[in-house]
């Protein structure tokens, strides 16, 4: 090849039409390209690194040694651009749209109420498709793992799965399409009446699947693989060069003169090296088009398998080969395909290859352990020739290098058949179950030679468990030539116990837990090869316990919702549960977020520079290098804003740049303005800042206490006498509860435009933000301007979750004064990780509590402190402590009550508002500790929950009057729906039998203040049009984020106007239609908006009363045209005052909401104490919400906050967690099994819109239940080792705190490391 060849020419299909590309760029995804170049937008951006699957899309290939079409899914954010030569490409817009014709997999995601903010939808649509492209008919196993690498925030994937089960060959179950009963529930009931129960969906309505009816491979594509003689493919960017190679020799050729040059396949490993650190390699060798590494040859001692097959292929070829060798072949192949089932997602094992992986030498790798055990071995070459190399602890040398030289390349990889007498097991433990990189993997084998228990040979190697994948090789000499054994074993696990060490602060952290998993691995084997040895009858011995993995089949769900009245008219929507207005646009891509406006001449990038010190003094701002770069075209500093430099909140200032002194790790210094994302980075990355140090930063909450470090003012509630009533109780427990810090993930980042108009100083805002007035004001004051020169707008938003407020408006105004000093539109949408390093989360909390209680368990006295940590700002965390304690009570009548929170100023990113708002942080405290009383007393906590709760007409501890009747009610039928009594005694018998897996069920209520205690903010209006033709148009304050706000405003304007919906259309929200908009917030947006929408209706349809009574018979369009002709006024402003709420805190008294919500939860895990892994078996939800004006909007979200997200920062205040492979949402893998949720009937709410209640926040806490039920697993397997009695597991519940805490015998040998002795990888936040 020649090496003056410049480039050549990129041929590709995307949706049936070619695609040529000169000049394409390696740096350049096909992600980007498709949103900036082609203008498909459908494909969404949500993190960058693979790990959300917003940006699926499928990839189809010929393949011209068969003749066959190969269909995969793969994620755009990490294809090349460059590495699609010869593909076609199928996006979201390709698969079917709302202009043409929609396809299944769209219609039922959307019509079974999967799509809520819609951003989400576009990935999963396509995952759905390319699994059935190859499978029409997949099985409930196939969808979930094709669904794995998909995440969602909006669902919690329930309506998801059960629109996807419809696609199910085995699904003919009456519950597939959203019926109420069923024949699962056990009793047939021919009950006219039972049978009619109403429908979340019907599936006879759905379009039938036709695969005719897709889009053929261009015929183009196969002529071009047929006949082209190979040639290499060059192509040359700004700072990178592609070469695809051809040949095995060319390929050789390159790499011996370009040894340092990376060979990418999948791009799933450089790719987010480029992108994440900033790595450049002026060479990369993609070596996909040559043949030899994608061969497979069997022989008699096993298979060898091309170093590119990806890891999709590999499970193919290893599942055929089980299917076509006898069993005792076949032990290393099946540990193979276990582990491949986990690795990564779908979409991940489809690009990534063997070589790859096996080169990558992660430390934490899932693969390399099992080959390694299982003596596989790999053939290199290099212009000096061929060499086979053994895959053994010699080959991992160091973090992400291996034996080779940088010439030699990986060919194949031989994995060799098992002999008779062989075993072969892998273990991994994860942060999920699923798509989530390991804490530690295993691969384990032994040898036995024929009827014989005296072991031959034996291999252990672990992942995670230092720098490379590591052997336990003095662990297996302690097992070899001797009687698999208890004596053996017990000496294995103290040898490998000496063996494994970790230092205290290792990287990673975990390093007890990590620690305890190879002793349960081991154990696990163990228990493993006895049996086995026993099912061959080579021993007699009883085995201690036959180890079997965690349930994992999710079953169809239940969801009953109360029939509308028969007298409601059929045109009246509201009730009913209606589809999401968008989920059909969102579902074909066509919805419009805010960076999918399409770009306008000259437009400006911004992209920001932070701190990389938590408390400092600014020395030096050194803008000069990033001017001097491609593409940038100036530097915004604070000096450039030209009117308020700060937003003032609850009497304190945040800046919007820092000046002189930087107070966290991600605090905004300035920004860069360029003409494209990747220039305008590339400049944020040559910003230069000089730091001065300052002493003694703030991190932890005790560091705050001990240091008096509080934001003003600190508050305090107290009913009755507690410090009297601790001196009469029979019992007293103290105890403290920590619970961690959530990221919002909303799926859409932080996202504006901001767009002079050009004259007059006027601004067009297009901003993802919850609250559009706040956003409009923050930019008037910080541009000096007037708010009537700024408009914001928004159509939706991608998630919000309260984390689209306060930070979006600071946002806002950077870019405002970027487009007011330039002139031009400016666009700043967040990374992924740069949005979770600025813009903070949910508070942590640690809480001290005190209770005192009779032995009948009646709790007399509480008294609860909580300090939560608020970071280097204030927000909005003086109200946040405010709600905390109007809440604390839950639904206890406890006599005498106490509570006082504070919160902390940190030097960490200040928090900020959370759906729930400080109230599952403060009922979680409570649960604990009336859960510690439960076990004090030893006596089932529900019990104790019961004889404690509010009963009769009732009173707060703020002195507001309520009814608990129905709070009551949701108890009861909850415990009769989840049939409690009956469960938790088969709970205490599974436990009985089994040592190592527990089950633990838990019940717990949720009563939840709804509205805004700040009076003012209950306020809304609304603005509706008719039109001359008859259609109406709808504006509102509030924002459609997912909740389904503006479908329920439709509802309601279908009702009050007495017109089908379909009439009525929802354009966006902005403030030159609705001023003074109050935040869609606090589980209020429906009743506060609903009432304005209905007040505006009704005035218009009192208008036209006149005319009815005209024309009686006319059409709605001839009494619109009438009124019009007789010049009556069709444009109405309604508006709603909302309810007079105050809350006194010097009194301690008040009314500081409207009404409350109630719901009572039920919930049973099943528990591995050796790993911590655990599976949510059911779950039943009865909630009172009213009576609901949109059944699908108001079922089914939140899961996850209890038991899985972590955040982690490093001892210097920078959070690690910064994207989906370091923090975990939960996944399809996490849906409880069965999941039934029941809506309370006969309920009614004078307080709100069409007798509704607020939904969005309240539920958010019966997630908790999981984690009681946690606690009731591991307290279970606690009894076991003889422990019993109140003890210590916070939140969130994750794998680590649950296996310490299950204090197994293994467990206890890990030595704990001494607090204090050394520098923690991780702050204990």
């Amino acid at each position: 090849m020649s090496a003056e060849k410049e480039r050549d020419m990129l041929c590709f299909f995307i949706n049936g039409k070619k695609v040529t590309e000169k000049n394409a760029d390696p740096e350049t995804m096909l992600l980007s390209f498709l949103r900036e170049k082609l203008r498909l937008t459908g494909t969404k951006s949500g993190c960058g690194g693979g790990g959300c699957g917003a940006c699926t899309v499928m990839v189809s290939r010929y393949q011209p040694a068969t003749k066959t079409i190969m269909h995969f899914s793969a994620n755009a954010c990490l294809l090349p651009l460059c590495s699609l030569q010869g593909a076609a490409v199928t996006t979201v817009e390709g698969v079917g749209s709302t202009k043409s014709r929609i396809h299944p997999v769209q219609e039922r995601i959307a019509k079974a109420h999967g799509s809520q903010c819609g951003f989400c939808t576009p990935g999963m649509v396509m995952s759905m498709y390319t699994l059935l492209r190859n499978k029409p008919q997949p099985s409930m196993e196939d969808i979930t793992q094709h669904l794995a690498g998909n995440l969602c925030r909006c669902t919690g994937y329930r309506p998801i799965i059960d629109g996807c089960r419809t696609f199910c060959q085995e699904e003919n179950c009456c519950q597939a399409n959203g019926a109420g009963d069923c024949c699962l529930n056990g009793d047939k009931n021919d009950d006219e009446a039972e049978r009619e129960k109403p429908r979340l969906f019907n599936k006879e309505e759905f379009l039938p699947l036709d695969p005719t009816q897709e889009l053929i491979f261009p015929p183009e594509l196969i002529l071009m693989s047929e006949s082209a003689s190979p040639q290499s493919l060059t192509f040359q960017g700004e700072r990178m060069r592609w070469v695809s190679p051809s040949s095995l020799q060319e390929l050789l050729q390159l790499k011996t003169r370009n040894p340092a040059a990376p060979l990418v396949m999948g791009n799933t490993n450089i790719g987010p090296d480029i992108k994440f650190k900033g790595t450049v390699h002026p060479l990369i060798i993609s070596p996909t088009r040559v043949m030899e590494l994608f061969e497979v040859t069997q022989t008699p001692q096993g298979v060898w398998v091309g170093a590119g097959c990806s890891l999709s292929e590999l499970q193919s070829l290893l599942e055929k080969l089980l299917l076509q060798s006898p069993q005792e072949k076949t032990e290393l192949f099946r540990a193979l395909i276990q582990q491949l089932g986990n690795l990564g997602s779908q979409q991940i094992r489809n690009v990534a290859s063997l070589g790859g992986n096996i080169m990558s030498a992660f430390p934490n790798s899932d693969l390399n352990p099992v080959l390694a055990a299982g003596s596989c071995r790999v053939s290199v070459i290099s212009n000096g020739g061929r060499r086979e190399v053994p895959l053994d602890q010699n080959f991992f040398v160091s973090f992400g290098k291996t034996i080779l030289k940088p010439e030699e390349i990986l060919l194949s990889v031989f994995i060799p058949f098992s002999r008779k007498g062989e075993f072969v097991r892998a273990f991994r433990q994860a942060p999920r179950k699923e798509s989530s990189f390991s804490t530690v993997t295993t691969g384990m084998r032994v040898f036995f030679s024929e009827g014989s228990r005296v072991v031959q040979d034996v291999s252990i190697y672990y992942g995670g468990m230092g720098p490379t994948t590591v052997s336990a090789s003095k662990t297996c000499q302690a097992i070899i030539s001797r009687r698999w054994d208890e004596e053996t074993l017990s000496r294995a696990y103290d040898v490998l116990l000496e063996e494994l060490v970790l230092p205290p602060s290792a990287p990673g952290g975990k390093v007890e837990f990590r620690r305890a998993l190879t002793l349960s691995f081991l154990f696990k084997f163990n228990l493993e090869v006895l049996q086995r040895l026993r099912d061959m009858n080579v021993i007699t011995d009883e085995v201690p316990e036959k180890m079997q993995p965690l349930p994992k089949e999710i079953q169809p769900s239940l969801q009953e919702f109360q029939h509308v009245s028969k007298s409601q008219s059929e045109q009246d929507p509201v009730g009913r549960p209606m589809m999401h207005r968008s989920a059909l646009s969102q579902a074909t891509g066509e919805a419009v977020y805010c960076d999918d406006i399409p770009t306008t001449d000259g437009e400006l990038f911004l992209a920001l520079v932070t701190s990389s010190r938590a408390k400092a003094r600014i020395t030096g701002l050194d803008v000069s290098e990033a001017l001097q770069l491609p593409g940038v075209v100036d530097v915004i500093t604070v000096k450039d804003i030209p009117g308020k430099k700060v937003r003032e909140m609850c009497g304190y200032e945040e800046e919007l740049l820092a000046e002189s002194e930087v107070s966290c790790v991600g605090q905004l210094l300035c920004a860069v303005l360029a003409d494209t994302r990747a220039h305008a980075r590339r400049g944020a990355a040559a910003v230069k800042v000089g730091y001065e140090d300052l002493p003694e930063p703030i991190f932890t909450t005790e560091e705050a206490i001990e240091k008096s470090s509080f934001y003003e003012p600190l508050r305090s509630i107290e009913r009755g006498n507690v410090t009297e009533a601790f001196k009469t109780v029979d019992q007293i427990h103290e105890g403290e509860f920590r619970m961690g810090g959530q990221e919002h993930f909303y799926m859409e980042t932080q996202s504006m435009l901001v767009v002079p108009v050009g004259e007059e100083t006027e601004f067009n805002v297009y901003v993802s933000s919850q609250y559009l007035s706040f956003t409009q004001d923050a930019i008037a004051e910080t541009l000096g301007i007037p708010s009537n020169r700024v408009t914001c707008h928004i159509k939706r938003i991608g998630g919000a979750f309260g984390g689209k407020v306060f930070k979006t408006a600071i946002l806002a105004c950077i870019t405002s004064v970027a487009a007011w000093k330039t002139n031009r539109a400016v666009r700043c949408v967040l990374e992924r990780g740069e949005d979770m390093l600025i813009t903070g989360g949910r508070h942590p909390v640690l809480a001290k509590y005190k209770a005192g209680f009779m032995q009948d368990g009646r709790i007399m006295a509480v008294d609860i402190q909580y300090f939560m940590n608020a970071g280097n700002a204030v927000d909005e965390s003086i109200l946040v402590v405010e709600k905390i304690l109007l809440h604390f009570d839950n639904a206890y009548n406890f006599p005498n009550l106490r509570g006082r929170a504070a919160a902390c100023r940190t030097n960490l990113p200040s928090n900020t508002a959370f759906r729930g708002f400080g109230v599952p942080q403060a009922l979680m405290v409570l649960e604990n500790m009336i859960n510690d009383v439960a076990m004090a007393l030893r006596r089932p906590a529900d019990q104790i929950r019961e004889m404690n709760m509010y009963e009769g007409p009732s009173i707060t501890h703020y002195k507001f009057a309520f009814s608990p009747e129905n709070l009551r009610r949701c108890w009861q039928e909850c415990k009769e729906k989840c049939e409690f009594s009956a469960r938790r005694n088969a709970a205490q018998e599974f436990n009985l039998q089994h040592r190592w897996r527990k089950r633990g069920m838990a019940i717990v209520p949720v009563k939840f203040g709804v509205a805004f205690a700040e009076s003012f903010l209950n306020q809304a209006a609304a603005l509706v049009h008719i039109y001359k033709d008859g259609s109406v148009l709808v504006s509102h304050g509030g924002t459609e984020m997912g909740q389904g706000l503006h479908t329920k405003m439709q509802q309601v304007a279908s009702r009050e106007l007495h017109i089908p919906a379909s009439k009525i259309y929802i354009s966006e929200t902005s403030t030159n239609t609705v001023p003074n908009t109050s935040p869609s917030g606090a589980s209020y947006g429906t009743d506060a908006n609903g009432m304005a929408v209905k007040d505006a209706c009704q005035i218009l349809y009192q208008r036209l009363e006149p005319i009815r009574k005209k024309n009686p018979k006319g059409s709605w369009e001839s009494w619109v045209m009438a009124a019009f002709l007789d010049k009556i006024s069709l444009s109405v402003t309604g508006f709603y005052r909302g309810p007079d709420l105050y809350m006194d805190w010097e009194k301690m008294e008040g009314q500081p909401y409207a009404y409350f919500t109630f719901g009572v939860c039920c919930c049973e895990v099943e528990l591995d104490c050796l790993t911590g892994d655990y599976r949510t078996v059911r779950t039943d939800i009865v909630a009172d919400i009213g009576k609901s004006v949109n059944p699908s909007m108001d079922i089914g979200q939140g899961l996850g906050l209890f038991t899985l997200e972590e955040l982690k920062f490093s001892p210097a205040g920078l959070l690690y967690t910064r994207g989906p492979s370091q923090y975990k949402i939960p996944g399809v893998c996490d849906v409880p099994l069965h999941f039934n949720v029941y809506l309370l009937s006969n309920s009614d709410n004078p307080h709100a819109i069409y007798s509704s209640k607020g939904i969005g926040e309240p539920v958010l806490f019966l997630g908790s239940t999981a984690f009681f039920a946690i606690k009731d697993a591991v307290s279970a397997a606690r009894s076991d080792s003889g422990l019993f009695g109140p003890f210590s597991l916070n939140s969130p519940a994750t794998p680590e705190r649950i296996c310490l805490a299950c204090n197994s015998p293994l467990t206890q040998k890990i030595p704990a490391s001494k607090p204090g002795s050394f520098t923690p990888w991780a702050l204990n936040i």
